[in-house]
């Protein structure tokens, strides 16, 4: 049987692969089970430093929840959600980054996920748009608090209310996505970011995320305190050391995560 969702780890590097091409990689509840499951492992596994999302095919990276595949809810909501709180997008929130290579589709819970991810990048042929309210719904994991946050909130108003699409070249404009490629060299730029990052300092990457994303929502200030606190707490790392000695011997530093 297919696996709806593709793990590997190569070179530091989680490979994370939404695969349902049939259904424009749109999430069904196993898929949903695999994702979070894959992401607990993510986090627990100290040989993966960075991760790499993206979907099977040259269509869709990920079209939200599969409406003809999710049953109908038998349980009240309200319990449903205090219990168990919101799936998928809370279980990305790690300090290892993960990088959305987003290959087509990226709408409605899609969006969502990818705006849940540190670094996205586009194929030239990528659609982004939150189109809930065309099917009489809301952006509920995160896509009404992060879409304003991240482009100009009159282009996230435009989105949200009106249910309409982008194209890569607005979203590149918007600052949605730092790149955008040809399909065939998506999963290229994908590796080549990715492995950049795992031959980084893991603790260093860590808390460089940490102290960005936690530090938005303080006082520049606050942040700038913040941000020297991790600071010394990684200038004793065995780490920083080796990095301090490669970089005077002239050699590319063996970093341990340590």
């Amino acid at each position: 049987k297919t696996m709806p969702v593709g793990f590997e780890v190569r070179n530091h590097v989680a490979y994370v692969t939404l695969n349902r091409p049939e259904a424009m990689n749109a999430l069904d509840p196993e898929s949903i089970g695999d994702l979070n499951r894959i992401w607990r492992e993510v986090a627990g596994n100290p040989d993966i430093r960075v991760s790499v999302l993206t979907g099977t095919g040259s269509k869709s990276f990920c079209t939200g929840t599969d409406m003809k595949a999710t049953p109908p809810a038998t349980e009240c909501m309200a319990a449903v959600y205090l219990r168990d709180g919101l799936p998928i997008v809370p279980a990305m929130k790690m300090w290892k980054p993960i990088i959305a290579a987003i290959n087509g589709y990226a709408v409605g819970g899609g969006l969502e996920i990818a705006l849940a991810c540190d670094l996205r990048i586009a194929s030239s042929n990528a659609k982004f748009g939150l189109t809930e309210v065309k099917v009489a719904s809301l952006a509920g994991l995160n896509g009404t608090q992060m879409l304003p946050r991240v482009i100009p909130r009159a282009v996230a108003m435009k989105m949200l209310l009106t249910g309409e699409m982008i194209g890569s070249d607005e979203a590149l404009r918007y600052g949605l996505v730092s790149d955008v490629v040809a399909p065939e060299e998506l999963m290229f730029l994908a590796s080549t970011l990715a492995e950049k990052i795992a031959n980084a300092a893991p603790l260093s990457i860590q808390a460089a995320k940490q102290a960005a994303l936690i530090g938005q929502d303080m006082p520049a200030e606050h942040g700038i305190l913040f941000s020297h606190l991790l600071w010394g707490v990684l200038r004793d790392t065995e780490d920083r050391k080796e990095g301090f000695k490669a970089f005077a011997e002239k050699r590319t530093p063996l970093y341990r995560g340590v």
